[in-house]
């Protein structure tokens, strides 16, 4: 399973490491991952990926959510599949021509 995980809420020391340390207790794999500080507010997307088997979308977002509280961080959590149709169907217009015609 792929799933998209954001973190925000105020700077401070550590969040790098307790969102990463969490996610290998779950034996989610961080594939990629991006953060940026902006006045004060810290942001941060990752990709993870891992095995159902080893741990269940409701455990990892259960998870999350408390390690968000503990640390009053807006941490969340969805499926990367949810964010798949829209992309495949608007590519399966534009091979279609339906979005050629519209941008040409």
């Amino acid at each position: 399973m792929k799933a998209i995980i954001t973190v925000v809420g105020q700077d401070q020391v550590g969040i790098v490491a307790a969102v990463s340390s969490t996610l290998s207790d779950l034996k989610i794999n961080i594939t990629d991952i991006s953060q940026t500080l902006m006045h004060g507010s810290f942001t941060m997307m990752l990709m993870g990926e891992w095995d159902e088997e080893d741990t269940a979308f409701a455990t990892a977002q259960e998870t999350l959510n408390a390690l968000g509280e503990s640390r009053h961080l807006d941490i969340r959590i969805q499926r990367q599949e949810l964010l798949m149709p829209f992309k495949n169907s608007r590519r399966s217009l534009w091979k279609q021509n339906k979005f050629k015609k519209r941008f040409r």
